[in-house]
Parts: C-alpha cells; sequence; structure tokens
C-alpha cells in the first residue's frame, strides 16, 4: 500500500553536545509495519508524501500502536489534501509542514518554517535567497490572490536543461525566472498555495477546472480512501470530468453517493460526471499518485468506444 520506496527516518536528540542525531531508514511494504517502526525505534521526524500519511492514517491497526514520540512531520512530491493533514494531526498529534520544490530548483524554494504561522494548505515562504512571484500567460503578475503559474529564481534554479537550448529557454525567462508549470496563489502574507500542475488542469466547456479542488473534496467523505480526478475527451465540452477512488478497508459508497456528495459542495461544472472505484491507485516509487497513468487508460476506453 505504501510502496517499497517509503522510507522513515528515527532522529535522537540529546542534551550532550557532542551527541549527533540518529538516522535510520528502512523499507516498508505496508502501514502497519510503518507503525510498528514508528514505534519500536521512537521516531520522532517523519518525511513522506500524500499517499503514505493516508495509508498511516487510514491502516486498521492504526490504534495497536504509540506513535507519541513523533515530534514533527514534512510533506511533499504532491499537495497534502486538507482532509488527510487535519485527520493526521488529530489522530496522531503530529504537525505536518508542507515544502515545495522541484529538480530544476535543487530541489527546493519554498517551505512551511516551524518559527513562522501555520496556515494548512500553504507550502509555506520561499527559502532564503530565493523569489517567487505567480504570473499570467503573458508573464505579468497577478493580483494577490488570484491564481497563476508560479515562478522560482534564486541561486538554486538550473542553469538550464543539459543540451536542450530550445527546452532551456522555454522554461527560464531572460531575466533568470524559471516557469514551474505548476497554478498557485500568494496571499497577503507572502504565503504561496499550490492549485494544481498547470498541464492537469481541466477545460470543461470553457470553465477551468483544477482536480485537486474536487479532490479535498472527495477526501472528506468518510469512506474514500484515495481519490484521483482526471479530464478526458469529449466530443461536445472538450472534457469531462472523472474522479478515480479506492475505497477505506470495510467502507461502501456507489458512484451516485460520491456524486451527491459533491453536488452539496461544488459548482455544477466541477461535479465528476463519471466516477470509476479501484482497489488500489497507480503510484510510482516514491508514492505519488499516477494521474498520467489513469488519463491514457481512460483515454483507451474512450477510443474503443
Amino acid at each position: 500500500m505504501l510502496g517499497s520506496a517509503m522510507r522513515l527516518w528515527r532522529v535522537k536528540y540529546s542534551a550532550n553536545p557532542h551527541d549527533r542525531p540518529a538516522m535510520a531508514a528502512a523499507p516498508i511494504a505496508d502501514p502497519a509495519t510503518g507503525e510498528v517502526l514508528i514505534e519500536r525505534n521512537q521516531v520522532t521526524f517523519f518525511a513522506g508524501v500524500p499517499t503514505m500519511y493516508a495509508a498511516l492514517l487510514n491502516c486498521p491497526e492504526r490504534h495497536d500502536f504509540d506513535l507519541s514520540s513523533l515530534r514533527l512531520c514534512v510533506s511533499g512530491g504532491a499537495a497534502l489534501p486538507l482532509e488527510i493533514l487535519s485527520a493526521f494531526e488529530k489522530e496522531f498529534g503530529s504537525p505536518i509542514i508542507e515544502g515545495y520544490g522541484l529538480s530544476e530548483t535543487s530541489p527546493v524554494a519554498c517551505f512551511s518554517r516551524v518559527d513562522l504561522e501555520r496556515k494548512p494548505g500553504s507550502i509555506g515562504v520561499p527559502i532564503k535567497d530565493d523569489e517567487m512571484r505567480v504570473v499570467d500567460e503573458d508573464g505579468n503578475e497577478v493580483k494577490t490572490g488570484n491564481v497563476g503559474e508560479i515562478q522560482v529564481k534564486g541561486p538554486n534554479v538550473m542553469k538550464g536543461y543539459w543540451n536542450l537550448p530550445d527546452a532551456t529557454a522555454a522554461a527560464i525567462t531572460p531575466e533568470g525566472w524559471f516557469a514551474t508549470g505548476d497554478m498557485g496563489k500568494k496571499d497577503d502574507d507572502g504565503y504561496f498555495f499550490i492549485v494544481d500542475r498547470k498541464k492537469e488542469m481541466i477545460i470543461r466547456g470553457g470553465y477551468n477546472v483544477y482536480p485537486r479542488e474536487i479532490e479535498e473534496v472527495l477526501y472528506e467523505h468518510p469512506a474514500v480512501n484515495e481519490a484521483a480526478v482526471i479530464g478526458v475527451p469529449h466530443p461536445e465540452l472538450g472534457e469531462e470530468v472523472v474522479a478515480v477512488v479506492s475505497l477505506k478497508e470495510g467502507q461502501s459508497a456507489t458512484a451516485e453517493d460520491i456524486r451527491d456528495f459533491c453536488k452539496e459542495r461544488l459548482a455544477p461544472y466541477k461535479v465528476p460526471s463519471l466516477v470509476e472505484f479501484r482497489t488500489e491507485l497507480p503510484k510510482s516509487q516514491v508514492g505519488k499518485t499516477l494521474r498520467r497513468i489513469l488519463v491514457e487508460e481512460e483515454k483507451r476506453k474512450v477510443a474503443l468506444h
């Protein structure tokens, strides 16, 4: 469920200045094993992707383990649904902070700092010596609170893609701003929020639909374990909204149940027209949900019809 790439870190703190923090890493095949290791090793710091937190939270045996040693958790790699964040913190008593970055930013650009105000759902503020901004399609900064593409500038941004001058020119402006391909917004305090990947935005009948907004609602449903929202081709609307979900162990729900739940919380054009159930969602080696695999599968289904 978590995948073999999941890792745990154990950090020991000591009043002795000569002692150093210790880190122990171990591959984990399932969330129960992860919780065993947290309890046995008195893990204080845990870092993972959102699917790992969902798996630990929804593990049927979670009440059998004492995870009170956890002091701080970090989530990255993908947006962490607010429902998972709040439920995890309530269940295990450890705060989760989010960060953001890409390989091209070596690899961090923004982080939620423990010494600043926490804003659930935010990726925090730019790291030292970095600048971030939100721009429109023409490269102009948008007003605070408006959605646009996030750009990053700083000493950690790559010089370019090896032997790919055209790709480099498309990604980095002459002023040194790197276009991340992520849609987001900034609030009045300078905190950034990720909305979704630019290329994963769904355009349904002329309306922009961001999958993450719908996924946030799906995770609020008591029976939903995992959720991913994708766009599939539609002859009249351009794209249609499809939700792919897996259910928690022992829970049940119909497609109509899920759609009715969404209708109460979303604008009509954002409600999935189709809900597909899976035992589990496809994931990368580090546990990130692979929407592109789902899109490819749905496109093949459309082609067959």
